[in-house]
C-alpha cells in the first residue's frame, strides 16, 4: 500500500537518504500557499465553489483544492483560465512568477517512489492490508486519513487527499503504461462507511481497473498460505529498463534497488500471480461482493 500518510536507489533504505530529504514531512512552500490563497479569495468573492471554479478552467475540484491549499504548483493554463474565471485582476499572473513547489501531501519515506512511479515504464503492486491507493475511492482514502494516528487538522487531511486523488489521476492519464494489482480478498471485505461507501468503493475499483493496461487479480480467501506474505510490495520499471521494488511498514519505507532482492521479489510476485485468480474471476468475485451489499 501506498502509506497512509501520504498521498524511496542503490539498494539503500530511504532513511539513510541525505537529510533535509526524509527527514521531515514536506510542506507548501509560502509562496504556493499564498498563491493558494489569493485563488480561494478571488473564488469566494465571486461566488463560486471548487467544483465552480474546476468546471471553469477545465481541472477537477482535486485540482483545485491541491492549488488552493498550496500542494500543487499551477501550470500556465491553470493561471490563465483562473484569471480569466476570476476578474482578470492580473494578481495570479503575477504571482505565478515566483511561484515554487515543495511535494505536501506524501510521506517523507514514500517521495523518492512516488517520483519513479510518475515515471515508470510498468508499475505492479501486492496489497494485503488496504486498499491499493491508486484505486482508493475518495469516501475510502478520507476515512484511512481519518482514522491514522496521530489525527491530522482538516487542512493536513485534504492536502493528503488531494495528493491521493492526483497520483490516481496521473494513472488514469497513462493508457500505454502496464499497471498490475494483486489484491487479497479480505481487503474488499473489510467494512467502512455504509453500504453504499462500500458499493462506491468496490465499483470505482472496477472502473479503475476496467482498461486494458489495468489488470487487477484477488487471491482469495481460500487460496492458502503464498509467497509474498512478508507483506506489500511494489515493483516498478524504469525508461532505461531498470526494476526497483518497494516495500513499507510502521512510518518507515524502503526503496529497493539491489539486483538480486529485486528479483527475488519479482518471482515471488510472479509466483502469486499464478496463485491468485484470473482478472475475469477477479471481476466476477467483486461483482458478488458488491451484489451482497
Amino acid at each position: 500500500m501506498d502509506n497512509v500518510e501520504e498521498d524511496g536507489a542503490g539498494g539503500i533504505d530511504v532513511r539513510s537518504a541525505p537529510a533535509g530529504d526524509c527527514d521531515r514531512e514536506p510542506h507548501p512552500s509560502d509562496s504556493l500557499r499564498t498563491f493558494g490563497a489569493v485563488v480561494q479569495a478571488l473564488r469566494e468573492h465571486a461566488g463560486l465553489s471548487r467544483e465552480d471554479l474546476g468546471t471553469r478552467v477545465r481541472y477537477s475540484k482535486h485540482t483545485v483544492t491541491s492549488v488552493e491549499l498550496g500542494r500543487r504548483m499551477p501550470d500556465e493554463s491553470f493561471v490563465e483560465r483562473a484569471e480569466e474565471a476570476l476578474g482578470n485582476t492580473g494578481a495570479l499572473r503575477k504571482a505565478a512568477r515566483h511561484l515554487t513547489r515543495g511535494e505536501a501531501g506524501l510521506a517523507a519515506w514514500f517521495r523518492r517512489w512516488a517520483r519513479l512511479e510518475r515515471e515508470a515504464v510498468s508499475l505492479n503492486t501486492y496489497e494485503c492490508r488496504l486498499v491499493p491507493g491508486l484505486l482508493q475511492s475518495e469516501a475510502y482514502a478520507r476515512a484511512v486519513f481519518e482514522g491514522t494516528i496521530p489525527l491530522r487538522t482538516d487542512d493536513e487531511l485534504e492536502i493528503q487527499l488531494a495528493a491521493r486523488m492526483e497520483r490516481q489521476a496521473t494513472m488514469r492519464e497513462r493508457p500505454k503504461v502496464p499497471f498490475g494489482f494483486i489484491v487479497e480478498e479480505h481487503v474488499f471485505r473489510r467494512r467502512f462507511g455504509d453500504a453504499a461507501a462500500m458499493r462506491e468503493l468496490i465499483g470505482g475499483v472496477l472502473d479503475l481497473t476496467a482498461p486494458r493496461n489495468v489488470t487487477l487479480q484477488v487471491v482469495p480467501l481460500d487460496a492458502g498460505l503464498h509467497a509474498c506474505l512478508d507483506g506489500p510490495v511494489q515493483i516498478l520499471e524504469t525508461p532505461d529498463g531498470r526494476r526497483l521494488g518497494y516495500s513499507e511498514g510502521q512510518k518507515n519505507g524502503r526503496l529497493i534497488s539491489d539486483r538480486k532482492e529485486v528479483s527475488a521479489l519479482c518471482q515471488r510476485y510472479d509466483t502469486l500471480r499464478s496463485q491468485a485468480l484470473s482478472p475475469n474471476e477477479s471481476r466476477d468475485l467483486l461483482e458478488r461482493l458488491r451484489g451482497e451489499l
